[in-house]
């Protein structure tokens, strides 16, 4: 854990530090106590902060949602992204976006509730598809349809996007690819009560994840309701992806590898993992907007092709190593 903060100051720092405006690493802390220039404090308090707490706190998110489903669903390869979820989000803030006529800035608070809809809409479908009386949800299952349904969403998404004007089409496009566009403080403000809600409720529960990562009968056995808390998690797991792809877009992968570098340093006890997790996550989504951010110097690669040429390979070899 030690390390793992330490990481994340570092990445964090590194972010603030560099590109087109940035404040240098030994004026970070003069600054954020009130001892920087009218253009340090600009650019911190502005520019930068806001932009890697969102991220952070997306990251963070992202990871607890991965962790989640992984979890009830005993499916090593499950993330918001590749089954369907933030597809799922991605249509609902389409619709909302092309068909009320106002800036999509002035609505910080409501997308997340937007893509909430949306998502738990979707996760529903999934879920029923997916269960199988007596064996409950069948983790192969569950991926094979979470697949098509991100393919078929997404696809729902681009006939949505056909028929709309160019300047509309460039921001469903920018959000598809996972370029992060809430940098402004209200999107801080949004994401966090989401984070706060959930991660005491989540530490009160880590028992119980623990049980249901085992097997359901087992978890029967023990007297876990097993029906009433995976309706709880997956609630939670859709609420805390819709809130943070709202805001960064299309971001996948986040969730697959944020678990499973947990796990691999501490364990499967979720006690353990989850804070870790929380870290990993906000770290290498602040670490993949940064590498876009610098890799050119003309323009900016979204944060979400990163993570995807990043998560890419790591899902193959999960998918065959499982």
């Amino acid at each position: 854990m030690i390390i793992s903060i330490l990481l994340f100051l570092v990445v964090l720092t590194f972010s603030i530090s560099v590109g087109n405006s940035s404040v240098s690493i030994g004026r970070i802390v003069p600054t954020l106590l009130g001892q920087g220039t009218f253009k340090e404090e600009f650019v911190l308090f502005t520019v930068r902060l806001p932009r890697v707490l969102v991220l952070a706190f997306s990251g963070m998110a992202l990871a607890i949602a991965g962790s989640l489903l992984q979890t009830i669903t005993r499916n090593d390869l499950a993330d918001p992204g590749i089954i369907g979820i933030n597809a799922g989000a991605g249509v609902g803030i389409t619709v909302f976006y092309l068909f009320v006529k106002t800036e999509i800035q002035h609505y910080a608070y409501v997308l997340p509730l937007i893509a909430f809809i949306s998502a738990m809409l979707t996760a529903v479908c999934i879920y029923f598809f997916s269960y199988q009386k007596g064996k409950g949800i069948v983790p192969v299952k569950l991926v094979l349809i979470g697949v098509g349904f991100a393919s078929a969403l997404s696809g729902l998404m681009m006939i949505l996007v056909s028929s709309a004007e160019r300047h509309e089409v460039e921001f469903i496009s920018q959000w598809l690819a996972g370029n992060i566009w809430g940098t402004d403080w209200p999107f801080v403000y949004a994401i966090l009560p989401w984070l706060i809600l959930s991660l005491p409720m989540l530490y009160f529960k880590t028992n119980t994840l623990d049980i249901i990562a085992m097997s359901e009968p087992v978890a029967r056995g023990l007297g876990v309701q097993i029906n009433r808390d995976r309706l709880l998690f997956i609630f939670i797991a859709v609420a805390l992806a819709a809130a943070a792809v709202s805001i960064t877009g299309g971001i996948s992968f986040i969730g697959l590898m944020a678990p499973h570098i947990a796990k691999g340093l501490v364990g499967p006890i979720h006690k353990h993992f989850l804070p870790l997790a929380l870290l990993v996550g906000a770290t290498l989504l602040i670490l993949a907007d940064t590498i876009g951010r610098i890799l050119l110097e003309s323009s900016t690669i979204p944060a979400g092709i990163v993570a995807a040429f990043i998560g890419a390979p790591y899902f193959i070899y999960l998918l065959i190593k499982k």
